[in-house]
């Protein structure tokens, strides 16, 4: 089921669920408008052009209110909001269909999981020919929420759990490599 504004408003009230800061009229009919933040990371070039996914990948991370993304670019960003679910709540992310239409992919790998707290990271990518002026604030994308069936027995404790800033790949510490 995925909740309303009503119940959404309900549960940010009780303390249940959490997004903050929080403006008034980022509630939307079934979602939560999430915002752009201030941290921008994107991949260090390596000498060989490889990622090894058994290696820590190494990021240049900026601090900045604007962030020019330029055609065909990826880079890691962060929202705003800090987000705390509770354990019977999951989180989809959407973009924003107005930003998808000049080119601007928002994503998340899509998915918030019950228990999670942190900010989350968004990964854009600029499909356009033109460049892309990104601006802290502004709204890039939503937070729609559905409840489960009953609580998760394994909340969400993982290697993103308080995360902060434009997080990279922890997929280094999977430990599923196989011989």
């Amino acid at each position: 089921m995925i909740l309303s504004d009503k119940t959404i408003t309900r549960m940010l009230e009780e303390g249940s669920l959490s997004a903050m800061p929080l403006e008034e009229g980022q509630i939307q009919p079934a979602s939560i408008d999430i915002r752009l933040g201030t941290t921008f990371s994107v991949v260090e070039d390596r000498a060989d052009g490889i990622i090894n996914l058994e290696d820590e990948i190494r990021y240049k991370t900026i601090e900045s209110d604007t962030y020019l993304l330029l055609p065909g670019q990826f880079v890691l960003a962060t929202t705003m909001e800090y987000v705390s679910l509770p354990d019977n709540l999951t989180a989809f992310v959407e973009g924003r269909s107005s930003l998808g239409r000049m080119g601007l992919f928002v994503q998340n790998a899509g998915w918030v999981d019950p228990g999670f707290e942190g900010e989350i990271t968004l990964e854009l990518f600029n499909a356009n020919r033109c460049a892309i002026k990104l601006q802290s604030g502004r709204r890039v994308g939503q937070l729609v929420f559905a409840q489960l069936d009953s609580k998760a027995l394994n909340p969400y404790q993982g290697k993103y759990q308080g995360q902060r800033g434009a997080t990279g790949s922890r997929v280094f510490l999977d430990g599923d490599i196989r011989p």
